[in-house]
């Protein structure tokens, strides 16, 4: 549901989501060694590395234990490690200032790979750290996934933009997103790019802040606001998981 309030009055937006089955019913539980014209990178149990299990790809984590794969990534706390481990993901420290033990390890037997990791003032933390790692994994890697934001297109003035828009950020932050989907998109494998806006969920939307008393009004005649559910995400990236198109970017 979405919370639309205005002075004197609220009104209530249900929202419904229905997955496709041929994107959320994949195949990928019980890859078939041998069967004609599979990804023989797909012959084993299939294995997801990220970089940054948070909010977003800790829904896609929760969906893809779900259906048997085995799930492996990084956090930057000792606290959210133990919890992610308890949920039977192979968690490991990371930051800019802590860089894999042994990145070549970690990513040995990973089948796909995502970042979520945004970039900070000195670029991509993962490339910069990883990138050699990351590349010479890339004969095993089915897959290789980047979460970006909708930021690198600026302000377009109430305009509309699609993934063959001029990337025009803004912002220091949008430029950095931009410099960052370069980098992805330079690896040895392409990585698949993923522009989201506003992010909303489970503890996470327009009724959470309304609770918590945090909710603003946004008085401004008009605006439309760009939103997407984090199931939505998940169910986004097993799409492309299920048919890969290295290079391609998706608003």
């Amino acid at each position: 549901r979405i919370a639309c309030i205005q002075p004197g009055r609220t009104l209530t937006l249900r929202r419904t989501f229905l997955r496709p089955a041929w994107i959320c019913k994949s195949s990928f539980r019980e890859p078939a060694a041998g069967r004609t014209g599979q990804d023989p990178r797909m012959t084993a149990t299939p294995h997801l590395f990220c970089f940054g299990l948070g909010y977003s790809a800790g829904f896609l984590a929760r969906d893809l234990l779900a259906r048997g794969w085995r799930v492996s990534g990084t956090c930057r706390s000792a606290e959210k490690q133990a919890a992610l481990r308890a949920k039977g993901i192979a968690a490991h420290l990371f930051a800019r200032d802590r860089p894999l033990d042994d990145a070549a390890h970690a990513l040995r037997g990973v089948t796909h790979l995502l970042s979520s990791v945004p970039p900070d003032e000195a670029g991509d933390p993962v490339l910069d750290l990883h990138r050699d790692a990351i590349d010479a994994a890339a004969p095993d890697l089915a897959w290789i996934g980047y979460l970006s934001t909708t930021g690198v297109y600026g302000d377009r003035a109430g305009g509309w933009v699609d993934e063959g828009s001029a990337l025009t950020p803004s912002g220091e932050r949008g430029r950095r997103r931009v410099a960052a989907e370069r980098g992805w998109l330079a690896l040895r494998q392409p990585a698949h790019l993923f522009r989201l806006a506003g992010i909303y969920g489970p503890g996470s939307s327009a009724l959470d802040t309304v609770r918590e008393g945090r909710a603003k009004r946004v008085a401004k005649p008009g605006q439309v606001f760009s939103r997407i559910h984090v199931d939505d995400i998940a169910c986004i990236l097993l799409a492309s998981m299920a048919k890969p198109h290295p290079g391609a970017a998706y608003n």
